[in-house]
Parts: structure tokens; sequence; C-alpha cells
């Protein structure tokens, strides 16, 4: 065979097999195939029958090509955005069967992703909100949701210039897979440095900036011109300047203009610019408007531009318009309650300024209740509904017409409670005032959710009270849903106290809600047997041979179960020895102590009423120990009755935001010296009689009065006031006031509290300024300012300013209730479920000197008269 023949047979064999691997089809006119099979190839990671599937095109179906079909399987696999290139391709065609296949490249994989330009904190919280995970396919879309999630992270730290750049490079180590970096150029943060209102002609562009409580100006202090206003202040106007007063020499104008400017300023809240926080803020400007009358106030333009890469500045163009008053208000709908009467509630008069919030709170928004909806409401109208229509407004006077819809009495069905894991439910149903068969009532709501707060079993900011309404047969169900929360507390601490002391240390356990019921039952140890509200404590702590204290006492809330009669068992013991220098004990104080007392809830004046009578006995050894009393040998007791009456509303046990607490206590012993002849016949007036003879018996009569007050001033920014007055009296002044009993005032109320027989008063910012042995009269005034920092039930923690003034005297003659020592300060609390609270205070007490206390040593007013205290267990008094 010629060369020439070999040449041609290979050709020819070419061409027939190019023939049957793509078959020649003529495009210029459709023809119409029955698909006989689809086939994938380029898959590696991706299910190749599920993407045949996905194009739609299936075995059977009858296509033209070409045509549609084929142009629909294309756009729907490009829409995926997982492929990189794709393409359906002629495989064979046999008569009217076509074979299809369809070639895809996928998309790289991430193998693995880096942040850089970002801190590790800040990058631990990115990972989080980021979708970038190892093994996902990296596309387009993905790049740019990353992106703005990165940007819209530090935006929100106000970072607005923030640049996010995404590269992404092969990985030689993984097949189709890419290594990517995300680059983060945050910038500069950007403040505001400037918002300018205009169109303001009736309020005071401070007081606008002042309702913006999200966008403010970053702070700023014009030193220069600080200086120069105190400095042309002549010195003989200086030394009149009063905190109190200002003389009118100073100009007017320009005090408040600095004190405008310092109101204003929030040293603890950024300035940073946050646009969904700023379009808040500027309702919230509008809002005020309203609350002045001014219902037609708007928004007329407003914009931001970036000073430079740090500044940003705002400007807003006001339209206030005009100032409206109520005038005329009707009623109409109303049967229950007259319009006089609905009128005196709503307490608007003709005249006032248009308000449209404070006619909301006085319509249904009060939370203290005293509303027109409340008054329907607490008589079981829960289907009750006013609206206020304004029907006529005439110049700058408006109509109002009160659509009434009282609608049926409810009664409520069904009460149920959600959420106790570990609490029976017959604690909190005790509590609860809504009963199932009673008619609605929203005081009775509220008091039961008090109420179930005060128990400190729950978390109170998890505590949801939801009324399901049922119109079809006027009744309604009332679900309490709570949240358990740790109450138990552990106390634990141990060292050593050098030669002679050994170990020392405490040891003390509360349990909260405790079941003595269920000690025998082994499933309910889980730890401990709990859940039915009982409380029981017990502390043990040791000082080595220098001193040992005991405590145990027991609570049963509910006495017989059925009626808020509470019966408290205490037993106590403290021993303290006089210790010389070479570690020996020459003396001794031991006090054993027992108390028994009920307390019964009142219905009258009202139920927040509390009566409690307690039985104490307490017996006194002294031997040598002349460190706490006027007397150092002998023994003595005490056998007296307690009386106390009290009324608490406060709101919440660790973090009160409203209510107050009033009580009024009196203890009392026999008056021995006066009623029986053995002890009448002594000669008290003797000089030259035993201490252990003349306090054999200890007699007095103690009164002391405690008021506490709490006010929420806006969000949870409470106020608290308190007053606190104690008397000792006497029964014969030929005996005198007694040893015991006495009040302390000054201290930390911790180091000295375990000594009993005394009252520990704390001071803070001064030590215990009153004599030796005690004092038999005191007052002390508080002020507080908290503020919380969390209130998470695992970790309660708020911050305080505080100013106190108090004193003691020794006799009712010379009582002088304005001379007192103060003291200002500030101070944190911290509330941990298992270890009960932890506070710190630094107070500054400014009448040491008068109190013949000698200053610290130190340069100023912190070193030489501060204070530090450490709060371990419970508030001191």
């Amino acid at each position: 065979m010629s060369i020439r023949h070999f040449l041609s047979l290979i050709l020819l064999w070419f061409a027939v097999h190019a023939v049957h691997a793509q078959p020649l089809m003529d495009y210029s006119k459709a023809e119409e195939y029955e698909i006989a099979s689809v086939r994938v190839e380029g898959t590696e990671f991706l299910d190749p029958k599920i993407l045949a599937t996905l194009s739609g095109l299936r075995p059977g179906d009858k296509i033209k090509v070409p045509g549609e079909d084929i142009s629909k399987a294309l756009k729907t696999l490009w829409k995926q955005k997982l492929f990189t290139n794709i393409s359906i391709e002629t495989e064979q065609i046999n008569g009217k069967l076509i074979f299809l296949v369809i070639k895809v490249e996928e998309r790289p994989r991430i193998s693995r992703y880096t942040l850089r330009g970002v801190k590790n904190g800040e990058s631990e919280e990115l990972r989080k909100k980021l979708e970038l995970r190892a093994g996902i396919i990296l596309t387009d879309n993905l790049k740019m949701r990353t992106a703005g999630t990165i940007r819209d992270f530090y935006v929100d730290k106000g970072f607005l210039n923030t640049e996010v750049t995404i590269t992404e490079k092969t990985d030689t180590l993984l097949k189709n897979s890419v290594l990517v970096r995300v680059d983060v150029k945050k910038g500069s943060k950007v403040k505001v440095q400037n918002i300018f209102f205009e169109g303001n002609s009736t309020v005071t562009t401070n007081k606008l900036k002042s309702r913006m409580k999200e966008t403010r100006e970053k702070v700023k202090f014009d030193l220069n011109e600080m200086l120069r206003f105190k400095k042309n202040i002549p010195d003989s106007v200086r030394k009149k300047i009063k905190w109190y007063k200002l003389p009118g020499e100073i100009s007017l104008l320009r005090f408040y203009d600095y004190a405008d400017r310092f109101v204003n300023l929030n040293i603890f809240k950024a300035s940073k610019f946050k646009r969904n926080d700023y379009e808040e803020d500027k309702k919230k400007v509008i809002e005020y408007y309203n609350s002045k009358g001014y219902r037609d106030a708007r928004i007329v333009e407003d914009t931001f531009w970036l000073e430079d890469e740090k500044n940003l500045n705002v400007r807003i163009r006001l339209d206030e318009g005009r100032q409206y008053y109520f005038r005329n208000i009707y009623w109409e709908g109303n049967s229950k309650y007259s319009d006089s009467l609905l009128a005196k509630i709503l307490s608007i008069r003709r005249g006032e300024v248009y308000n449209q919030k404070a006619l909301d709170d006085k319509l249904f928004m009060n939370p203290n209740g005293g509303d027109v909806s409340s008054l329907y409401m607490d008589d079981g109208y829960l289907f009750f509904s006013v609206v206020p229509n304004e029907i006529k407004i005439e110049g700058d006077s408006i109509d109002l017409l009160m659509r009434v819809n009282e609608g049926p009495q409810a009664t409520i069905r069904d009460v149920r409670i959600i959420g106790n894991t570990k609490t029976n439910e017959k604690v909190i149903r005790r509590e609860l005032r809504t009963l199932p068969g009673n008619k609605f009532s929203r005081s009775d709501l509220i008091r039961s959710q008090r109420e179930i707060v005060n128990l400190g079993y729950f978390d109170p900011q998890q505590l949801d009270v939801v009324p399901i309404p049922n119109p079809e047969n006027g009744t309604v169900d009332i679900e309490y849903r709570v949240t358990e929360k740790p109450s138990d507390q552990l106390e634990l601490s141990a060292g050593y106290g050098g030669r002679g002391q050994g170990l020392v240390g405490t040891l003390g356990v509360s349990f909260t809600n405790f079941s003595v019921r269920n000690i025998f039952d082994k499933k309910a140890w889980t730890p401990l047997p709990a859940g039915d509200g009982e409380r029981f404590s017990v502390r043990v702590q040791s000082g080595g041979i220098r001193n040992q204290f005991y405590t145990v006492s027991f609570t049963e809330p509910w006495l017989g179960g059925k009626k808020p009669n509470s019966l408290t068992a205490s037993f106590n013991r403290t021993r303290i020895n006089n210790i010389d220098f070479n570690n020996q004990i020459i003396g001794k104080y031991i006090a054993t102590g027992f108390s028994l007392g009920i307390n019964t809830r009142l219905k009258w004046p009202d139920d927040f009423f509390n009566f409690d009578v307690a039985v104490n006995f307490q017996r006194y050894q002294l031997d040598n120990a002349n460190f706490f009393f006027i007397i150092n040998n002998g023994n003595s007791t005490n056998l007296n009755l307690s009386l106390d009456l009290s009324r608490s509303s406060i709101d919440q046990p660790l973090y009160p935001k409203s209510g107050s607490l009033l009580s009024f206590q009196v203890t009392a012993t026999l008056p021995y010296s006066l009623m029986f002849k053995n002890r009448r016949d002594i000669n008290y007036a003797d000089p030259e009689l035993p201490s252990e003879e003349r306090y054999k018996w200890i007699e007095y009569h103690k009164w002391k009065i405690t008021a506490e007050w709490y006010v929420n001033i806006v969000q949870n920014l409470v106020f608290k006031t308190s007053a606190k007055l104690g008397f000792l009296g006497l029964y014969n002044k030929k005996l005198g006031f007694s040893p015991f009993e006495r009040f302390e005032v000054g201290g930390d109320g911790l180091s000295n509290t375990q000594i009993l027989g005394r009252d520990i008063i704390s001071m803070r910012g001064y030590p215990i300024f009153t004599p030796s042995g005690g004092a038999p009269i005191f007052n002390k005034f508080s002020m507080e300012l908290r503020y919380p920092i969390s209130l998470n039930p695992s970790a309660t923690i708020f911050a305080l300013a505080f100013a106190e003034a108090g004193n003691y005297w020794t006799d009712i003659r010379n009582y002088r209730p304005y001379d007192l020592a103060r003291s200002v300060g500030m101070g944190v609390r911290v509330f941990l479920p298992m270890f009960g609270l932890l506070g710190f205070d630094y107070g500054i007490g400014f009448d040491r000197d008068k109190l013949g206390l000698l200053p610290k040593q130190g340069n100023n007013i912190f070193a030489r008269y501060g204070e530090f205290r450490i709060i371990l267990g419970f508030e001191p008094q």
C-alpha cells in the first residue's frame, strides 16, 4: 500500500469518529428531539444527579434544538452562582433521540480565611457574624455580604470610613480551593463635632441637643474661655459664691450658658454617629415639641457631612408651628362612670398646653395606676378602650371627644404558671392576687407580679404576665411566665492567723428556697431539698483563739400553709477572748441568744403592712472583758419583746426602682428595778454598787424609725433617700442607761457587727466616732443615685454616688437634729447569687475635725479625709 493510500485511510477514520463525537446540526432550523439522557461533567463536590434535575432537562421530555429549553436550563444553573463556566452540548443524536451533556467548572471553595487589621477581641466578634466558613463556595455575593457585615460592625463603633478589601489566592495544597484574605482599614473614629439647629425660636438649641440621647456632640471644653471667665470674677465676689446662690455681680447669662453646657455633657456616652439612632433621636426632638403643645412641629430638612476624617457635622432645620392648648373635653359612651369623675381623673384643665404624651399617660399609660384605663380595668373591664378624637381646632385651641367603649366585665377563668423548674407551684400561687372566679383587676395583676419578684427566686427582667382574653364568653386566662435564678448563697474563707491563733476562717450557707418536708425524700435532694420557700442558714466564723461566732436561723414563710404568717427561730453564740501579748487568754465575753418571732401581713390600712412580734433572750457573760462595754465582769440577762410595724411597697429586692419602706420598731424589757421587790431595794445611786449586780437584769425601751424611698428618675437611674432615727430610753434614772443595746455610729458596719448588744450604724467616710460605751440617740440621713451596670440575675451590678449625714447624742437635752457629720462619695455593689452581696465604697468625711478625728497623712482631701469600705454579705445599716 502506498503512503498516499495510508494517509487517506487515517483521515477517513478521524472524520467518521468526529461525526460520532459531535453530531453536525443545522442551527438555522429548529428540530424537535426527545431527550434520551442528561449527563453532567466537571463536578467534584456537587451531586451530578441534583444538577441534572435542577437544569429542568429530563429524559423523555421533548425539546427543540436550538430553542428556549436549553437557554432556560443555562439561566437556571447560572442563578445558583456555583460555577465559573457552564455549557450544554449534544453528545449524540440517534434519529429523534438526543443525548445531552452538561459541562461545568465549579467555583473554588474556601480552604481558610484570615482577617487583617482587626484586634483579637474584635476578630472573635466578627467571626461569629460572618458567613465565611472553610469548605463553602466563594461567590461574589458572599464577598459583598462579608464586606457589608464588617463595615456595619465598625460603623456601629463610630468608624464611618471603614474600607474592606477581599482577595483570594489559589490554595496549592487543596484542589479547586482558595485562601481568602480580608483586609480591614478602619480609619479614624468619626465623632459628632457639631449639631446645628435652625428654625428653633421657642426652644433653646441646648435643650434640643439634650433630647438626642444617642447622637451627641463630643465633649468640648473651651479652657481659655473658662479661665478668662474665672479670672474676670473679682476676689470680693468669688468669696461670696455659695453652692446655693449666685451673686448679682456675675453675669447670669454667662453662668447659665456654662451650666447648660455642663448638664448636656455626657462623658460616659460616646459621640459616635449611628444612622438608626440618629433617626430615633429626630423623633424624640419632635416628641419634645409635641409635649410643649407644638403638635404641628416637623423637621423640614436635615443633613450631615464630614468635616474631616474624624469629625462629622449635623444640621437640622425645623418648622415649629404654633403652640396649641386644650379647650373643651367631651365624653361619649361611658355609662359606668360619670363625665365629672372621668374628667377629674384625666385632670386636664381648659387652657393647659396641648400635650399628647400627658394625655396618653392619663388615659391608659400610667404604670402606677391612677389613669382612666386603670379605673375600668381594676373593676374587671378588660375589654375597655378609649379613643381621643380632635373634633374641633379653632385658632390655637383644640376640642376633644373621648369615645369610650366599656365592654363587659371579665372574669378570671384560669391561672397558669410556666417556667418554675425548682420552686413548687403552691409557693407562687399563694402570692397571687388574681384567682379564678375573681373579676379581672389590673392592680391585682401588677401586685401579683411584685410579690413573685420579691420571693427572690425568679429573674425580674424575664418575668412576664400575659392576660389571654376570651371575648366570646367574657373571661380571661392569665399566664405567669417565670425564669428560675440561683438564690442560695455560700460564704467560705480560710487562712492562718499566725502564732497562737491557728486556723481562721468563715463558713456560711444560706438556703433561701428550702424544703423541710422533703428532707427524708431521697429524690428531692438535687442537691438539697428545695422548692417550698423556707429559709435556712448556718454561719460559723472562727478567729482562732480570739473569737468564734455561730448563727443558725430558720424561717417558715407560711405557717400552717393557709395564711402568710411567717415563723422565724434563730440561735446565736459569740465568744471573744481577751488576749495578752503572749497570746494567753486573760478574759472573755460570751453572748448566747435565742429568738422566736411571728410576722403577719395586715389588710388595714392596706395590705402592704406587716406586723412582727418577737421574743428575744440574750445571756451575757463577762470576765475581765475590758474592751466592749462600760462593765467588765458579771452576768447579764436581756429578755425583751420586740414589736415592728412596717409598710413596704418596694418593687424588687436586688435593685429596687420604685416604692418605699417605713418601719416603726420598739423593743422593751420589763422595768425590773421598779416592779420586783428584790430589785427595788437596791440602791442604784450608790457608786460602789458592783456592775454585775446593777446590770444583772438589763432593762430599757428602745425605739427605731426607718424610712426609705426609691424613685426611678429615667430608665434605670434610681434616686434613693433614707432616714433612720434611734432612741434608747430608761425606766429608772438612778439606774441609768443600759450598757447594752446602745448605738455605735461610724465605721463600715462590718468589722464590729458581730459584737452583740450594739446596733451598728455605719457612716461612710468616718471611722467609729461614738464613745467606747456607745450612745443612746442617733440620727442618720442619706441620699443615693444608682445606675445599673448589669441587671443579669447571674451578676447584678450597679454604681452609686451618695451623700450622708449623721450623728449621736448622749442626752436628749443635747439633741440637735441638724448638727450632723457630713460625707459624700461613690461606690459599687455586686450581687452574685452564690456569694451574696459584695460592695465597695469610698467616702470623704467633711467634719472629722469637728468630731475630734485626726486627719490621715496626705496632701489632699481624698487622702486626709477619705475612708474605703468593703461590704460582704449584707448592706450595713
